[in-house]
């Protein structure tokens, strides 16, 4: 949880924001995990949700203690909280008319969006908690997700077992990716080891 001392004032992070947004692009590299050419998932973490609020706060120019604070309630659910793993969903096509089709094709994949620890079941992402994304003709292209993990995946995780995730729909191809080591490690962070201790 963030909270305003974790925050730059509007004109400390005017000279800070260079080097700060060196680090995150660098911090983010091993959270964005590709499902075929189109999906994308950006796994969020404090430092990330931090660099939205600072640019949050920088564009709107927001110095006011309640706007601040209106920052920091909208952004903060999307911090894990040590059981669970929080992502930005991505439906990404340049393409305009593809974009139109595909997202009508996709409508509802956002609930179908799994990941898996080694050889234990799937843990399915429960979706869009904050608002309905979607509506009767299409999904949205953004999509915010939470994975609510066990025991045994969170010890599978910190233990180097492998990590999969995938979407369970067949307008995306592949459907699945194997998460790479790095990956792996920098998600296996967010996990509080004390629950499997």
């Amino acid at each position: 949880m963030l909270t305003r001392e974790d925050l730059w004032s509007l004109e400390e992070y005017a000279v800070r924001r260079n080097d700060f947004r060196a680090r995150v692009m660098d911090h983010k590299r091993h959270r964005h995990i590709a499902i075929g050419d189109h999906v994308r998932l950006l796994f969020e973490d404090k430092i990330t949700i931090q660099y939205q609020i600072q640019e949050m706060l920088r564009v709107e120019r927001i110095f006011e203690p309640d706007g601040i604070q209106e920052e920091l309630d909208a952004y903060n659910p999307l911090i894990p909280n040590g059981s669970n793993l929080k992502a930005t969903l991505m439906f990404e096509y340049t393409d305009v008319e593809q974009r139109k089709r595909m997202l009508t094709l996709l409508k509802g994949a956002e609930h179908k969006v799994w990941l898996k620890v080694a050889e234990h079941p799937q843990v399915f992402a429960i979706a869009d908690e904050d608002l309905e994304r979607e509506n009767d003709e299409k999904t949205s292209s953004v999509h915010f997700l939470r994975f609510e993990l066990s025991d045994a995946d969170i010890h599978g995780l910190k233990s180097g077992e492998e990590l999969m995730i995938g979407i369970d729909t067949h307008h995306v191809q592949p459907n699945f990716t194997l998460v790479d080591d790095a990956g792996r490690l920098a998600l296996s962070e967010d996990l509080e080891a004390r629950l499997f201790q």
